[in-house]
């Protein structure tokens, strides 16, 4: 079992920044995807950005140049690095960890980020 603790969100006024963390109960980076996914109001939730075993990254074009996925392995943790926030980025975020071989993921809890004025 893997547990996921996310941290970070908040409120944040249109064009404003946040970082988001997320830390896993133990070393599973080098064998695990590592994925931020948000939710809005009456949508599917989506992939933002995501981080392999091997350091590569993803983003969806929606964040792309805005948002920055990174992780430091000897804490656990992987970051959401969040800029030039839009009202449509307002959602619930949530971390996830997809083993890189097998069908097995974990999910945090979630994370409500909110863009306003």
């Amino acid at each position: 079992q893997v547990q996921l603790v996310e941290s970070g969100g908040g409120l944040v006024q249109p064009g404003g920044s946040l970082t988001l963390s997320c830390t896993a109960s133990r070393n599973i980076f080098f064998i695990y995807t590592m994925g931020w996914y948000r939710q809005a109001p009456g949508k599917q939730r989506e992939l933002v950005a995501a981080i392999s075993s091997g350091g590569s990254t993803n983003y969806a074009d929606s964040v792309k140049g805005r948002f920055t996925i990174s992780r430091d392995n000897a804490k656990n943790t992987v970051y959401l690095q969040m800029n030039s926030l839009k009202p449509e980025d307002t959602a619930v975020y949530y971390c996830n960890a997809q083993h890189s071989l097998v069908a097995v993921d974990y999910w945090g809890q979630g994370t409500q980020v909110t863009v306003s004025s």
